[in-house]
């Protein structure tokens, strides 16, 4: 397992994004407004929407929240602008990052994120330096606790999933096609199995592996962007041994 899988799993078990809930809820608001904003406020017809409310329901935003954020995304009340911006760069031991951000400055935002990636051995790349390494897909967390792999695997390739991955203790990760996704994703709940977590996000199609001092020096960047109010995604293609992730 590999970079945003591997990252994203941590994030899961630790509980992290929880114990920062005033910025996790900013970054669900956002998400909200966007989708709003382009497809419309009915979680019935806008599938983005419908992601990122339920996500902000099982994260305990309140209800009030949540309908601003929709209401600010229809133009229904004032709100920010927010935009919508992929950014490219480098992180230690030539690792590949995308970090999409959703602002209303992005010279703020340039200044926050290239002053994280150089405290951490990376830097910033131009447009187009390290997205051909990565591919869209549909990505799904389910904890191995909810149902056998065999049922799992039949099911989610009978839907239309590319694959059943395994690798990881805890949990399964089913993967798609993006087009695939909500078909998948109706399968699965259909069959009343609790997702812990899905998206559509962005897969790397070769990963870097990273020795102890890269390896601590790429998890501490992460988190750092995550933490920023801007950033809304990270994306890397970085491997850290179990062994190394041990000691860490």
């Amino acid at each position: 397992m590999s970079g945003h899988s591997k990252w994203h799993n941590i994030r899961l078990r630790k509980g992290a994004q929880d114990a920062k809930r005033g910025n996790l809820f900013t970054k669900l608001a956002k998400e909200i407004t966007i989708a709003a904003k382009a497809g419309g406020g009915s979680i019935d017809t806008n599938i983005r929407l419908r992601m990122a409310v339920t996500k902000a329901r099982e994260s305990s935003m309140p209800a009030d929240n949540i309908k601003r954020a929709v209401q600010r995304g229809t133009g229904e009340i004032a709100g920010e602008a927010f935009e919508e911006v992929i950014y490219e760069g480098y992180g230690p031991g030539g690792t590949a990052v995308l970090i999409e951000c959703a602002t209303d400055n992005k010279n703020r935002t340039v200044s926050n994120l290239r002053t994280i990636l150089n405290k951490n051995g990376g830097r910033m790349g131009e447009s187009g330096s390290v997205a051909y390494r990565f591919r869209p897909v549909g990505h799904f967390t389910i904890a191995k606790s909810t149902i056998e792999e065999d049922a799992l695997f039949t099911l989610a390739i009978e839907a239309g999933a590319e694959d059943v991955r395994t690798s990881d203790t805890e949990v399964y990760e089913v993967v798609t096609e993006p087009g695939d996704f909500a078909a998948v994703r109706q399968a699965l709940e259909d069959a009343k199995i609790k997702l812990l977590d899905s998206a559509y996000t962005m897969e790397p199609t070769d990963t870097v592996t990273l020795e102890a001092e890269d390896a601590q020096k790429m998890l501490r960047m992460i988190e750092w962007l995550e933490d920023d109010e801007d950033v809304q995604n990270v994306h890397a293609n970085f491997d850290i041994s179990e062994e190394i992730m041990a000691t860490l």
